[in-house]
C-alpha cells in the first residue's frame, strides 16, 4: 500500500535531487526513514520507480533530460560520473549527472537500499556497479 505522505516524500526527494539540494546520502536516508527499499531510475520512460517492502510502488514522472541514451554503455565514464557527484564539486549538478550519464549510454538504474549498491545499466542490459560508500 502506498500512502498519500510517501508519495509526497517520494516527489520531494525527486526535486531535491534535480535541484541539488538533497545530496545523495541525504536522499536515501530520507527514502529510507520513510520505508522504502530502493528505486529505480529509467532514462528511456523518463520515470522513477520508488519500491516498498511489501510489494507496494510508486511511479513518477521525471524531469526530461536532454539527449538519448547512446547505444554502447561506457562504464569507465559511468564510474568516472559517479565519483563526479561523489565528490559534488562547484560544477557538480544531478540534471548535469544524467544528461552526461545517457551520453555515457546508461539506460538508467537501480539503487537497492538492503544491497548498499546501485547498479548502472544501459540499453545491452551491460552493467556497472557501485557500492555505497562506507
Amino acid at each position: 500500500a502506498m500512502d498519500a505522505e510517501r508519495i509526497s516524500i517520494a516527489k520531494a526527494c525527486q526535486e531535491g535531487a534535480h535541484d541539488n539540494s538533497l545530496s545523495f546520502p541525504e536522499f536515501v536516508d530520507k527514502l529510507i526513514a520513510a520505508g522504502f527499499e530502493g528505486y529505480t531510475v529509467d532514462y528511456r520512460r523518463n520515470a522513477q520507480a520508488f519500491y516498498l517492502p511489501d510489494g507496494g510502488s510508486v511511479v513518477l514522472e521525471m524531469h526530461p533530460y536532454a539527449g538519448s541514451v547512446a547505444a554502447n554503455f561506457d562504464a569507465v565514464e559511468v564510474e568516472r560520473l559517479v565519483r563526479w557527484a561523489q565528490a559534488n564539486p562547484a560544477d557538480y549538478s544531478y540534471v548535469a549527472f544524467c544528461e552526461k550519464a545517457k551520453a555515457a549510454g546508461c539506460a538508467g538504474y537501480l539503487v537497492s537500499f538492503l544491497g548498499r549498491r546501485v547498479v548502472y545499466f544501459g540499453r545491452t542490459a551491460e552493467t556497472h556497479v557501485e557500492h555505497f560508500p562506507k
